[in-house]
């Protein structure tokens, strides 16, 4: 699962004051975090040649479910039509986040489609909000993404186009987080919409193992995208917001398109040019700002 948390500069609540020793061990489970997530997605990426990236999502949607049914233990029968019709939505923007994004992962590499994804949770940040500082902020993002999709005659304006699809899904998802949280208790929602994804991925998954008979290799691959950048990212945020205030957690994942361009260099091979980094960089700096300004 991308993050059940949704953006956490939007959606965590203020924490007390913790020791430093907890606040030690908060931020190593951040770095942890987002090195976890970007690492899971750079190993599924491994398995594309094979499984293709509708095979590797179907895998990590299915991880995704048995980890958050395991966690939030949703009690399916008791939910109203009031509480369903969000969830079910939710699970189709899931579903379609994760497959967007992996399909732009194998056109434009990593570090450029968690970069483009990751205006999503920009997007509602700053939309939040009407200070001329936060409109600089979309000024500067907004430039970062120009300087990403300039003309050039490599450039692949499909893949472009499916990480922002994966942004404007991400920013649904944490929309959509919200009235799941506020209508069902606990975490039963993220992990019921999880297990429909699921379900509605598993005929796909058939298909796609049929179509092209998965070796172990890629399996592996698969089903370690699915522990590394789902459950582990999972079960780390848990800790994390209890031990860090949300300013700082909202801080750090702004460095998650460097750690993918940085993981997609070492373990894909991908590399970036200058312009790139100063495109991811402006967007990384836009919702640095926006958030450290919100905090103060």
């Amino acid at each position: 699962m991308r993050r059940a948390l949704g953006h956490p500069a939007a959606t965590a609540p203020p924490l007390v004051h913790t020791p430093a020793p907890g606040r030690s061990a908060g931020v190593a489970a951040m770095f942890g975090s987002g090195l976890s997530n970007q690492t899971g997605a750079a190993i599924g990426a491994l398995a594309f040649p094979v499984l293709g990236p509708l095979g590797v999502v179907a895998v990590r949607q299915y991880v995704a479910a048995l980890v958050l049914v395991a966690v939030g233990r949703p009690r399916l029968r008791d939910f109203t039509r009031r509480q369903w019709w969000p969830v079910l939505l939710l699970a189709g923007v899931f579903g379609t986040m994760n497959l967007t994004l992996y399909s732009a992962i194998d056109r434009i590499g990593l570090g450029l489609a968690v970069t483009l994804e990751f205006l999503g949770p920009l997007g509602i940040a700053l939309a939040a909000s009407r200070r001329r500082l936060d409109a600089a902020c979309a000024a500067l993002a907004g430039t970062g993404v120009v300087v990403l999709m300039r003309p050039q005659p490599s450039t692949d304006y499909l893949g472009m186009g499916l990480g922002l699809v994966a942004a404007c899904c991400w920013a649904s998802y944490i929309l959509l987080n919200r009235i799941v949280g506020r209508r069902i208790p606990g975490t039963q929602g993220s992990a019921a919409a999880a297990c429909v994804s699921a379900l509605t991925f598993l005929p796909i998954g058939i298909v796609v193992a049929v179509r092209h008979p998965p070796t172990a290799g890629a399996l592996l691959c698969a089903v370690a995208a699915g522990v590394l950048s789902s459950a582990v990212p999972y079960l780390a945020d848990l800790l994390t917001l209890r031990k860090v205030p949300a300013q700082t957690f909202g801080l750090f994942m702004s460095v998650n398109p460097v750690l993918a361009a940085a993981v997609g260099w070492v373990v894909l091979g991908q590399s970036l040019g200058v312009p790139e980094w100063a495109g991811i960089a402006a967007v990384v700096a836009a919702n640095t700002v926006s958030i450290a300004s919100t905090h103060r």
